[in-house]
């Protein structure tokens, strides 16, 4: 899988956010380390906190069913109307930071994509700097 398709699988995913409030759908494509994808797109509720955003959801779906080592994530977001080339990047909240955190070493790439040719790439360790993560509570 290169980055192009995984970036595509993030644009389709995005497709599915349930986005009556804010009008912003974020789609994700998490790839894991023996090259399956889990997609994730945002969920909003009318009360806000229960709210899930796509990354999460990627990551949930995945955990879920068993998933435990990761490789990057592709995310991509924007107003709902905008299209591939359209959107903006769409750096992952603190709360999806620190999941990532919680099941992928620090080296693991975030790629936050406009397009599947026009995108960027950071390590977890760029976008959390000094994180906690489960190595932070070994004997």
């Amino acid at each position: 899988m290169n980055i192009s398709q995984l970036i595509e699988k993030a644009f389709e995913a995005r497709e599915a956010a349930y986005i009556p409030y804010s009008g912003f759908a974020v789609g994700a494509a998490l790839l894991t380390a023996d090259g399956k994808i889990y997609t994730g797109c945002n969920i909003e509720s009318s009360s806000y906190s229960p709210t899930n955003c796509a990354e999460r959801t990627a990551f949930f779906k995945a955990v879920s069913e068993g998933e435990r080592n990761f490789a990057a994530i592709a995310i991509v977001g924007g107003l709902k109307e905008k299209k591939k080339g359209e959107t903006q990047l769409c750096p992952p909240c603190g709360v999806c930071r620190q999941v990532m955190m919680e099941f992928c070493d620090t080296s693991f790439m975030v790629i936050l994509a406009v397009s599947p040719d026009e995108y960027n790439i950071y390590t977890l360790e760029e976008l959390l700097p000094l994180g906690f993560g489960p190595n932070n509570l070994k004997k």
